[in-house]
């Protein structure tokens, strides 16, 4: 062991050596991973080693691919047998939602571009897998890279690959303490010295929790036991010539593989337990938890009954051991706010599946300063501190592991960790009939119905459609109020304040006064932020963006900082409303003395008003497309001022609405929000966010790469879609066709009620972006004819909103 490295990676299990191994397969040679007890020793020693490929993020799921691309080649690189067993797999499905789940995932797939997936039928089930019952199936989805591994052998390989490239793997030497030094280098103090490193990275596994609190960290994750049994050889599969498939059987919570010539199946219970909730004891290592048969009755039933030869079989072993999960299942990667140069790779739930890409991100994090792909469904920039509490982790975690199997719709709210945070107005608004989604622990309204009222959870368009149209009637026809507490806020201010703005924001900033769309990029021209950069004209300015961003945009401007400037996370202590609709002067004019006249307040203003008792920093924006304000107020202050607005606003007929109606209302305008039409995997110029980009004003962050992108021309453009779909639209990565070729993929969809029209945003080629260009989608599985049409085609010319 040296007394000086450049990375020490803490973790010995699969996902510490992929880092340690991606480190050095990057250049970094100086790396060292130190493991307080033995490789594998932890969660990976009894992993069951299955990979599949499916996950509900596609950005994940291009990881996966990643990875079980990897565990060909790094067998052959290290000399280690990895024992891979490339079988295939089917997620076989009971349900008739189910199904029409897998038939709109496997069109995802092909938006992946991953294309040895297909569509079987209960006989193909049966003749892949003679040893499933096929009743009640309705179909599978086959993946042809599915299959198995050996744990032990990936975790030796990784480690041995990352030893012929220069790097030290450290056994049975526990760290004791993290201390950073002035430099901001650590040392880390083990139980056979000190060692001096200038990063360290948390992959600590099942100690995670501790390896995070010995800087200070509370870390979202918490380990659950987990059960899976291996039986005796199985006649059946004695006679087979050939190896059986991967089976998930989605509605009974259990998926199978062959174990030699007999059969592994594993159980994710509804009825969930935790275990060491503050991490494993340090002493604990190549151990197994006790089964609990009873727990897991009820889905061992499932399994005996799908699998008829289990009734005659013995057992051979049962495995109840733990892994760790985050609140939802994904891993926590990335650097930590405020703690310089202190990484995790933890909490790695599937680490043979995402192993491989997690350490290739973080790699490319480390050295390259960004990774290759858009990977925040993983970054730990994702939660705040609000998810460190205990009973949060717990409730949110739980849901996770008894829904691993369960799919989720994209109307449906999940209860866990709810209600946590809520908008001062949360009970009143309830009162009037609210119904609450969640953003980042934040309670948002996303549309208003009568008492009694239960939203049915579904693919198609749900039993909420007409209380939605009638919101979208509302703004479109008169006035309509929607709380605008989930906007993030950061406030920015100091005497180097607009130099500094000037660097990091890509266009020309505003005058006093006004505001502006402001797009910010990475330093590879790849998109940080769709942001409304305010100028108040005091010396302060304000940043608007994505209340789910918070954590991430503060670490971004942080490590952005310089002297002379403030950032200031202001978004707990402001909030607000915005009224919206063509009668919307005439409710502020009410309540305001100042003239708010479109010659005195004109589009793309921002100033304070009175409106009431409140005093707020009201600017003349429009999500909606209609004349609109938004009137941003004091916390304290909320409840006053949604109840001076709904007073002025009743002679006019004001309705409140929620998000899913500004979904609506915004997709006839095609205007495009973050996660869907704006990530970090794509660029200005693919985007159209380049029109707002002031090439000509002088240095800014992301300049270089963004010129050559306009020099070469963006290798993918936005368009609006109009689909010819009746009963379901599209909600995102859903493939786009030009005479049977694959050309694009859907960002995000739904229905314009005031078109009357089925809507959606598309990543399209160039060459199939004009108006008029006939296209095809697949919605729910069904291919549907869609055709470009000219952009925001409600008011195309924005007269209601600069009225």
């Amino acid at each position: 062991m040296q007394s000086q490295y450049r990375v020490v990676v803490i973790g010995g299990g699969v996902v510490g050596a992929s880092v340690l191994y991606h480190l050095t397969k990057l250049g970094w040679k100086d790396v060292a991973l130190v493991e307080r007890s033995v490789l594998t020793a932890g969660s990976s020693w009894h992993a069951a080693g299955g990979f599949h490929a499916l996950n509900a993020d596609p950005n994940i799921a291009a990881l996966q691919s990643y990875t079980i691309n990897l565990l060909k080649e790094i067998g052959t690189e290290s000399g280690v047998d990895t024992g891979m067993h490339m079988t295939g797999g089917i997620s076989i499905a009971a349900d008739p939602a189910r199904w029409e789940w897998l038939q709109s995932a496997y069109r995802t797939f092909q938006t992946m571009g991953i294309e040895d997936v297909r569509l079987v039928g209960p006989e193909e089930i049966k003749e892949a897998c003679p040893l499933v019952s096929t009743e009640g199936l309705f179909g599978g989805l086959y993946a042809e890279r599915e299959g198995y591994i050996d744990p032990s052998g990936v975790v030796h390989a990784y480690a041995r690959a990352a030893r012929k490239r220069g790097a030290t793997v450290i056994e049975h030497n526990r760290v004791l303490e993290l201390n950073q030094r002035p430099d901001l280098s650590w040392d880390v103090v083990t139980e056979q010295g000190t060692i001096q490193a200038e990063h360290v990275v948390n992959a600590g596994g099942l100690w995670a929790k501790q390896v995070g609190r010995m800087v200070g960290l509370e870390l979202p994750v918490s380990p659950l036991e987990h059960h899976y049994l291996v039986t005796e050889n199985i006649p059946e599969v004695e006679a087979l010539d050939r190896e059986l498939p991967m089976i998930v059987d989605l509605e009974g919570f259990t998926y199978m593989r062959q174990e030699q010539k007999g059969m592994l199946l594993g159980i994710y219970e509804r009825n969930y337990q935790h275990w060491n909730m503050d991490g494993a004891p340090w002493d604990y290592g190549i151990e197994l938890i006790q089964e609990n048969i009873d727990r897991i009755s009820d889905e061992l039933a499932t399994g005996f009954n799908r699998y008829p030869c289990l009734e005659n079989v013995g057992i051979k072993r049962w495995v109840n051991g733990a892994f760790t999960f985050s609140p939802d299942g994904n891993p926590l990667v990335g650097p930590v706010r405020r703690v310089p140069n202190y990484w995790l790779a933890c909490g790695v739930m599937a680490g043979f599946l995402q192993g491989g890409g997690v350490g290739k991100a973080l790699a490319e994090w480390m050295i390259e300063g960004e990774p290759e792909g858009d990977i925040f469904g993983m970054d730990i920039a994702r939660y705040g501190d609000f998810a460190s509490n205990k009973e949060y982790i717990r409730q949110t975690t739980g849901q996770f592991y008894s829904r691993r199997f369960v799919m989720t719709y994209p109307n449906e709210q999940l209860p866990a960790g709810r209600p946590l945070r809520k908008a001062p107005a949360y009970d009143a608004m309830t009162h009037e009939g609210a119904r609450w989604g969640s953003t980042w622990g934040l309670e948002v309204p996303i549309y208003f119905a009568p008492e009694g009222f239960e939203e049915k959870p579904t693919l198609r368009r749900s039993n909420a459609f007409d209380l939605v149209k009638r919101e979208c009637e509302a703004v479109r026809s008169g006035v309509g109020l929607i709380d605008i507490s989930a906007f993030s806020r950061y406030e920015v201010s100091g005497p180097h304040a607009e130099a500094w703005l000037h660097h990091l924001l890509a266009c020309r900033l505003p005058a006093p006064g006004r505001t502006r769309l402001a797009p910010m990029l990475g330093h590879d021209g790849r998109l940080k932020g769709d942001l409304t950069v305010f100028n108040w004209g005091d010396g302060r300015w304000w940043l608007l963006g994505s209340y789910y961003l918070r954590e991430w945009h503060m670490r971004w401007f942080e490590q952005h900082l310089r002297e002379g400037v403030n950032v200031q996370d202001i978004s707990d202590a402001v909030v607000g409303f915005a009224l919206t609709g063509p009668d919307a002067r005439k409710v502020l004019q009410q309540v305001t003395p100042q003239d708010v006249s479109h010659e005195a307040f004109g589009f793309m203003a921002c100033r304070p008003l009175d409106v009431g008792l409140t005093r707020v920093q009201a600017a003349r924006l429009s999500v909606t497309g209609e004349l609109g304000y938004e009137l941003h107020c004091p916390a304290v202050e909320h409840i006053s001022l949604r109840e001076t607005l709904k007073a002025a606003g009743e002679e006019h007929g004001l309705v409140e609405f929620g998000f899913q109606a500004l979904n609506s209302l915004r997709l006839e305008k095609s205007f495009g929000i973050w996660s869907r039409e704006f990530t970090q995997g794509y660029t200005a110029g693919m985007t159209g966010m380049d029109r707002w980009i002031a090439f000509d004003k002088g240095d800014f962050v992301g300049r270089e790469a963004a010129l050559a992108e306009k020099e070469r021309g963006a290798e993918s453009c936005l368009v609006t879609l109009e689909v010819d779909a009746s009963s379901a639209d599209a909600s995102g990565y859903e493939p786009v066709w030009h005479e049977g070729r694959r050309v694009g993929f859907v960002t995000s969809g739904g229905y314009g009620h005031s078109l009357g029209k089925s809507l959606a945003m598309a990543l399209v080629e160039p060459g199939v972006s004009s108006p008029g260009t006939e296209l095809s989608t697949h919605i729910v599985g069904e291919e549907r004819p869609a055709k470009v049409i000219a952009p925001s085609p409600y008011d195309p010319d924005g007269r209601r909103m600069r009225g």
